[in-house]
């Protein structure tokens, strides 16, 4: 059983930064992909960024160009850098692994809030 363990959230002012870890009890290479989720209270949960075993990147449009994901295979990490935080972005951010043989990520974390005030 795989374990997701993020850390790294925090209250920041609009406009502030925040990154984001996720480490992982085994190794990340081994997965289609990683990802950065968020749910909002009242919403649904979103996928904000992702990262697959061979490098490709997506990001949702709400987050492009001020949100970077990255990993670290050797530390089976990956970062979410958030910049230019707005209070929009304020969730509980889930990082989430999925198994080369699924179609959805399948390993959550618990999660950390991420709370951005105007």
């Amino acid at each position: 059983q795989v374990q997701l363990v993020e850390s790294g959230g925090g209250l920041v002012q609009a406009g502030g930064s925040l990154r984001l870890s996720c480490a992982a009890s085994g190794s990340i290479f081994s997965f289609a992909a990683m990802g950065w989720h968020r749910q909002a209270p009242g919403k649904q949960r979103e996928l904000v960024a992702s990262i697959s075993n061979d490098g490709h990147i997506n990001y949702a449009d709400s987050v492009a160009g001020r949100f970077t994901i990255s990993s670290d295979n050797a530390k089976n990490t990956v970062y979410l850098q958030m910049n230019g935080l707005k209070p929009e972005d304020t969730a509980v951010y889930y990082c989430a692994a999925k198994s080369i043989e699924y179609l959805t990520y399948n390993y959550w974390g618990q999660g950390t809030q991420v709370t951005v005030s105007s």
